[in-house]
């Protein structure tokens, strides 16, 4: 069973072997789509595999598209010339269940593949083509929220885009340029409407993209290199919007055990291709059942029923909401317990750990116990139910190959956020005090304990990557099994509030922080006693 046209044609062998096939007539979907394309996509990554265009599959064999979408990669052209184009740019999404099935679909709602590649005349025109056409609702993106950033490392505006800001929309070499390029041949098209709705992983999403396109549509027209009106197009709602989204399914890498079910089945062809820019790629991506995409419903030039497929359209403030829910209180605080603590216990996956039953109280601590209490109800998705969710059918499913250790890639980056804003609720409230969290401060201290890469048996391992270990460990050079620290010697670390939103020392909380590390470098073991102690 080859996974392309031809491969498809023997319906029987798939279907035999268990698959969803598309019940749509895949020719009369590209060739409407080519003529009046709805939906481009930038990003050609895992996520919008097996979610996106799953959905969108969904709703073609449902007849409510009778368009496909369209995929573009920016990053790293191989993933199109070596993934997509050589599978007619089918895909198969395979669904892990918690209840240890599996669904496995050939998808074939991706019916153009594109390369964002202003020096490619082809490909690019392409591109063109297709932003100027007046059909065109949405151009989403899933590329990373370092995709949209304009400066470099130290902060700088990085060199390929102050090229783009000198020499305009005509060849950018820099990706937001080039989105900005085709964002202004649509403006010259006559100012057609369209919705850019980043789907990235990252708070405020929208803003992150309207930042770096309106700095092009500002630069380019004091440049004299735009049209001062696309400015004005840019920032005009009636024309050009940057919803907010909320998105959130656990797509790990692909996994050779599923390789292996569907090597089984007969599928041919199945090798992971890794690119020269070290991205691994291949024909199928791995799941959860779990999805959720909540979207500021802003769509200037319209838009299809997607919410028959599942994607929830609402209210800005209401995106908001969710997106503190989740990465606040009711799944990301509790994957970076779990990321911690699974690293210096010695676990290598996330569902083994949810069968241990000290991390199993600590997370449903922080969740119910610290979180919820202070959690904003976004109306849409009720946050009781969502972290039921989280702690009984997602972390635990057995076929999730999501590890600790690629969690905990990070971290200092991370507890602002996933901890700092329960702490400052807790702190804002008359109602509560911040002396009543024991939880939280215990995760900053087992962080603290994991950054001596040793665990609790004693044994190194290696850390995950973080932009500040180098920093922050200098200022634990004297952290060892036996040994014991003060406040003082962790002050600069304790009172960073980059890293923990809040000075500790400010919110009373460096002293129980201090006092649980002490507790965990007692000896080897000692990690585990005091998950014992304070979760009986």
């Amino acid at each position: 069973m080859k996974l392309n046209e031809q491969g498809m044609q023997d319906v029987a062998a798939w279907e035999a072997a268990g698959y969803e096939l598309p019940r749509f007539n895949r020719e009369e979907v590209k060739k409407a789509s080519r003529e009046k394309p709805f939906w481009i996509h930038f990003g050609a990554g895992n996520i919008f595999r097996a979610f996106q265009a799953n959905v969108v599959q969904k709703l073609l064999n449902d007849r409510v598209l009778d368009r496909g979408l369209m995929i573009a990669e920016g990053f790293d052209y191989e993933i199109i010339e070596k993934m997509y184009r050589p599978h007619d740019n089918y895909g198969i999404a395979v669904t892990l269940k918690a209840d240890g099935t599996i669904e496995k679909a050939v998808v074939g709602s991706i019916v153009e593949s594109c390369i964002l590649d202003s020096d490619n005349e082809g490909e690019y025109g392409r591109l063109k083509e297709i932003f100027g056409k007046d059909s065109l609702q949405i151009a989403s993106f899933t590329i990373t929220e370092k995709g949209y950033s304009l400066v470099n490392g130290t902060g700088k505006i990085s060199s390929d885009v102050a090229a783009d800001f000198e020499a305009g929309p005509v060849r950018p070499g820099s990706y937001m340029g080039k989105v900005a390029s085709l964002l202004y041949f649509r403006y010259k098209a006559g100012e057609l409407p369209i919705a850019m709705v980043s789907m990235d992983n990252c708070s405020h999403n929208g803003d992150k993209l309207y930042t770096a396109i309106n700095a092009f549509a500002e630069k380019w027209a004091e440049n004299g290199l735009a049209d001062e009106g696309f400015k004005s197009y840019v920032n005009d709602r009636a024309k050009v919007t940057f919803p907010w989204s909320m998105i959130d399914k656990i797509t790990p890498r692909p996994d050779t055990s599923v390789e292996k079910i569907l090597r089984e089945d007969g599928v041919e062809g199945l090798e992971t291709v890794i690119t020269s820019k070290n991205t691994y790629v291949a024909p199928f991506v791995n799941a959860e059942e779990c999805e959720y995409l909540v979207i500021e419903d802003a769509f200037p030039n319209g838009r299809p029923c997607l919410e028959k497929g599942g994607f929830l359209f609402t209210g800005r403030e209401t995106v908001d909401k969710v997106e503190k829910m989740k990465v606040c209180t009711c799944l990301n605080p509790l994957h970076t317990c779990l990321a911690i603590f699974g690293c210096i216990l010695g676990y290598r996956k996330i569902s083994e750990e949810m069968k241990d039953t000290e991390l199993k109280k600590l997370i449903e601590a922080v969740g119910y116990k610290e979180g919820l209490p202070v959690v904003a109800d976004p109306g849409i998705l009720e946050p009781g139910e969502f972290i039921d969710k989280v702690i009984n059918v997602r972390f635990p499913n057995p076929f999730m190959p999501d590890t600790p250790q690629r969690i905990a890639t990070d971290t200092s980056q991370k507890l602002a956020i996933r901890f700092g804003e329960t702490i400052k609720a807790y702190q804002a409230s008359p109602e509560r005090d911040v002396k009543d969290l024991k939880m939280i401060p215990l995760v900053f201290a087992g962080w603290l304990r994991y950054l001596m890469a040793v665990d609790d048996a004693g044994k190194p391992f290696e850390l995950s990557p973080d932009p500040l270990l180098d920093t922050v460990r200098t200022h634990l050079s004297g952290l060892k099994l036996g040994g014991s620290v003060d406040c003082e010697m962790l002050k600069p670390v304790l009172e960073n509030k980059n890293i923990f939103g809040i000075n500790l020392y400010d919110a009373g909380m460096a002293e129980i922080v201090t006092g649980y590390l002490n507790e965990m470098i007692i000896d080897t073991g000692a990690v585990r006693a005091v998950l014992k102690k304070y979760l009986p």
